[in-house]
């Protein structure tokens, strides 16, 4: 099993991030890889299809969210990513004067090695949070 585990600090408070990313369905409003998303429910159980920028779907259901605590968890149903039983939460958390939000995850390699998985999952943290530095200002 690998894991993948960023934050970052951002100086802007927690529910200010939260309004923006804690919407399970609002991926395409903060992260610059997903153009669209469309959810659904399936058994009681929110499903969002996400459509990538360039082309590709990853299907994701929400396992669990709690707007108090500024969390959700969610998994990969399907995707065109080299991992298996993707797993993730994303949270934001006060900071001092800021917040800082967390995202992380546990899957299983899946087609390529696990250097190569990490390296993709790492990249698309890093696409998220350089894009929320951009829309809230980094500390």
């Amino acid at each position: 099993m690998a894991a993948v585990k960023m934050s970052q600090n951002l100086p802007v408070p927690a529910q200010a991030v939260w309004s923006v990313i804690g919407a399970f369905n609002g991926l395409p409003d903060w992260h610059p890889a997903v153009e669209k998303s469309e959810t659904k429910t399936e058994g009681g159980t929110k499903v969002r299809t996400l459509h990538l920028a360039g082309g590709g779907q990853i299907v994701e259901r929400l396992e669990s969210a709690d707007d108090k605590e500024r969390t959700y968890n969610y998994s990969i149903l399907s995707g065109p990513l080299p991992i298996a039983d993707y797993t993730a939460t994303i949270k934001v958390r006060e900071a001092g004067m800021g917040c800082t939000v967390e995202w992380s995850s546990e899957f299983t390699p899946s087609g390529a090695p696990e250097s190569d998985a990490v390296a993709v999952v790492r990249g698309i943290y890093e696409a998220g949070f350089e894009n929320l530095q951009k829309m809230f200002g980094a500390q």
